[in-house]
């Protein structure tokens, strides 16, 4: 009985996760130009199934596979034991391996945020199994495959640094090496605003977001049990909420208007600061993380303007600046009694009497598993640059990647406008 209903809800919120790529479809898309819509949502599709044959193949078998060691796993490749569940199993492993799959799945969508506007249809091709078989899966065997961050102790419920961190940190290696998109900054180095398309599929994608994160970091509990998973969906929502409101006061007050997209990118970085600290904080503590990451996003993404780093997406605010928050958060707010007695991994923050002992594992989770996904990333960029390159010519990117790549345009309609104006 135990067994079938941690089953369905483990489904369920693999589902909802995995629909989180309909949210970064309408997220993406609303934040570029019109001329690059239909690519965007296109290469979402294409790369999430790359992904997911590359991770039933082997990056499954590097985060859990029945042998390895500290560093990375082995064995089991091909779902070879994803059949049924053996006695003693908490969920089905096939469950187990889907829900696992939706997370990998996620971190990469989130560092298409790098490639976005400029970068070829087959670098994502290449760089999707890659990050899949290599970058994502040992980071998450170090902290959930029982790796060496696991045996220190490191905090990441649901996935700050394991999935967002991550991912943001390969996006940061692309835009690197892709560098801006034409006539986004000047010579004297000021930026020009390159707006989104349509916030309304902005807002929309925002909100699928967010509903998808209650499969994200309640599902990450693993089991039904005595309804824990309520309280981390509780402390999910609080800061989301907190997130939102901070980033709106915070541009509000520095500009004097009440921006939507950084609105929309405050609730997402409360998500994301979140994640880690869901189930070891209570929910005061959940309001203060989600209110500073939505506060530390706006300052992160003026930051990276003004280096001439061209963030369409604010990933790396969203999911970097805020991923190490929400890190860091549970080395100063986890509290005895979820850290040590119920989720039982590692120990009380600092505000709690733990010392600097937790912060520092954080710390050091931050650090490393951020250089591991930036460098790996940017070797394998710099080697595809090399053999093949990696940006579109000028000309295909000011025509756009709808037509560029596939040949038809996501709005054909306004396509047919144009042609009519001109002739």
């Amino acid at each position: 009985m135990e067994l079938g209903l941690n089953a369905v809800w483990i489904m369920l919120a693999a589902i909802l996760v995995i629909f989180m790529q309909g949210g970064f479809i309408m997220l993406e898309a609303g934040s570029t130009r019109m001329k690059n819509a239909g690519h965007v949502a296109g290469k979402t599709i294409f790369t999430f199934g790359i992904c997911t044959l590359v991770f039933w193949a082997i990056g499954y078998a590097f985060i859990f596979g029945s042998q390895g060691n500290a560093i990375i796993g082995w064995g089991d490749y091909f779902g070879f034991s994803l059949m049924s569940a053996s006695e003693g199993d908490s969920l089905p492993p096939a469950v187990f391996f889907v829900f696992q799959l939706a997370f990998a799945a996620v971190s990469l969508s989130i560092a298409w945020a790098g490639f976005a506007e400029r970068a070829k249809l087959s670098v994502y091709i290449i760089f999707a199994v890659l990050f899949t078989a290599i970058v994502y899966p040992i980071i998450a065997h170090w902290v959930w495959g029982g790796g060496w961050l696991a045996e220190h102790g490191k905090q990441d419920f649901a996935g700050s640094t394991v999935v967002h961190l991550t991912g943001a940190c390969a996006a940061l290696a692309a835009t690197m090496l892709l560098r801006p998109r034409i006539g986004k900054y000047n010579k004297d180095g000021s930026a020009n605003q390159m707006p989104g398309h349509n916030q309304v599929y902005t807002t929309l994608g925002v909100l699928i977001l967010w509903v998808g994160w209650f499969g994200f970091n309640a599902g990450s509990t693993g089991a039904v049990g005595d309804g824990f998973f309520g309280f981390v969906a509780l402390n999910t929502q609080l800061a989301a909420a907190a997130g939102a409101i901070g980033a709106l006061f915070t541009v509000w007050l520095a500009t004097g208007k009440a921006d939507v997209p950084t609105t929309l990118n405050g609730a997402l970085a409360g998500l994301v600061a979140i994640t880690a600290s869901c189930a070891f904080v209570e929910p005061w503590a959940a309001v203060i993380i989600g209110l500073l990451g939505g506060i530390l996003c706006y300052y992160s993404m003026r930051f990276f303007e003004k280096r001439r780093i061209d963030d369409p997406i604010a990933a790396l605010s969203v999911h970097g600046t805020a991923g190490i928050w929400g890190t860091l958060s549970t080395g100063f707010f986890a509290t005895p009694q979820l850290a040590e007695e119920i989720v039982g991994v590692g120990r009380a923050g600092l505000f709690y009497g733990g010392g600097f002992a937790q912060l520092g594992v954080q710390a050091m989770g931050v650090v490393v598993c951020g250089l591991f996904a930036f460098l790996v990333s940017f070797i394998i960029l710099a080697i595809i640059k090399g053999l093949i390159g990696l940006r579109v010519t000028e000309e295909q990117e000011i025509m756009g990647l709808d037509l560029a790549e596939h040949g038809v345009y996501g709005y054909p309609e306004q396509l047919k406008k144009a042609d009519t104006v001109t002739s």
